[in-house]
């Protein structure tokens, strides 16, 4: 199974904890609270005035919880944000609400996922006359059944010992003659159509549509020369090794291989695809009309959008945050004026629409 970022992000705090670099104590509370969790247990223990806010686990409850969940329940006596780590995919989240059982308030989910569970009738229309648009960066940032108080990007990672002269963008990726090597990619479309579409030369400002017969032969060209990652550990490790030179990986894992490498890993934030970290909320939540509220404290709160890319390198969507950044978090930060005015907002609309056909002819290209 491909992992997402969410997931990815559980991984991450893990190895945190190994180097020392979170608590014991914080992971010991995060891992209770999954063990918390379940669907019966959050519909009987859940409260008149309580929201359950459903992520991927690990330290995901530590951070939702302390930047999201805290300044909420000050700012409203009498309210309770609850964690739960269960995993919102799509499919629990359309049983969930086709049940006429609905537990869960608000969910971590994806831009492309909203788009298909809003077409079946199975979210909450996000209210813009409490949640307001002008604390997102882009756009893309506030769809009509989603609002994202993160983002995280996909970037272009290389080996500096091996190309002396650096990649400056997709184009170099499929360069096979200026740049020899094994190329690293995802097993699943989102992305790899889209840096398809940039190396064949189309205007960043306007990528979408992707023309998917011209992406998919694009691909074809460097198949033979490449290799697949299904999580964000196995991404790491093809670079580790040096088995791939160059590829395309979260900027969380490219942070790790960075440092880890005393800068011989390098990469570029140019024409990075910046993605919306998108929450839901599944029709007939039990908190009701009072998750618009948690929505909006979630996107205007700057400060603990700072705090999230601080514990789990998620990067703010306020405009405000950029000046709240710490200046050894900025190279890492995708949403640093100098980093996100040269990456392409990944537009969530088009692959809510195309996910399903562009995936499986994608898999069938790389897999033929």
């Amino acid at each position: 199974m491909v992992q997402s970022f969410q997931e990815d992000a559980f991984e991450l705090a893990m190895e945190k904890v190994k180097r020392g670099e979170i608590s014991r104590r914080a992971l010991f509370g995060a891992m209770a609270a999954m063990g918390l969790a379940s669907f019966a247990g959050k519909a009987q223990a859940q409260a008149a005035k309580e929201m359950v806010m459903v992520n991927w686990g690990g330290i995901a409850n530590q951070g939702f919880g302390n930047f999201y969940g805290e300044p909420f329940m000050k700012a409203n006596p009498g309210w309770k944000v609850a964690q739960d780590s269960t995993g919102p995919s799509a499919g629990r989240i359309r049983s969930m609400v086709e049940s006429g059982k609905t537990t869960w308030d608000l969910c971590d989910s994806s831009a492309a996922s909203s788009i298909l569970l809003s077409k079946l009738g199975l979210l909450n229309k996000i209210d813009y006359s409490v949640v307001n648009k002008a604390d997102a960066i882009d756009p893309s940032f506030t769809l009509d059944y989603g609002v994202a108080p993160y983002s995280f990007s996909s970037v272009l990672v290389y080996d500096s010992a091996k190309y002396p002269t650096a990649p400056t963008g997709w184009a170099d990726f499929w360069d096979l003659k200026k740049f020899p090597g094994t190329r690293l990619m995802r097993k699943d479309a989102t992305v790899m159509l889209d840096m398809a579409q940039m190396a064949l030369g189309k205007d960043p400002k306007n990528l979408y549509p992707l023309d998917l017969r011209a992406c998919l032969n694009k691909i074809k060209e460097i198949r033979g020369s490449a290799v697949y990652w299904n999580n964000g550990a196995e991404s790491e490790q093809f670079m580790r090794t040096g088995e791939a030179s160059m590829g395309c990986i979260w900027h969380t894992r490219a942070k790790v291989l960075q440092a880890e490498s005393k800068g011989r890993i390098k990469f570029i934030w140019n024409q990075g695809l910046l993605q919306a970290g998108i929450f839901v909320s599944p029709k007939g939540n039990p908190g009701g009309d009072m998750v618009q509220k948690l929505f909006a404290s979630m996107m205007g709160n700057a400060e603990a959008q700072v705090g999230l890319l601080g514990l789990m390198g998620n990067g703010p969507t306020n405009p405000k945050a950029a000046a709240m950044v710490p200046e050894a978090l900025k190279p890492f930060n995708p949403t640093d004026p100098a980093n996100v005015g040269v990456q392409v907002p990944l537009n969530g609309i088009y692959w809510g629409e195309n996910y399903q056909t562009n995936n499986a002819e994608y898999l069938d290209v790389i897999t033929g």
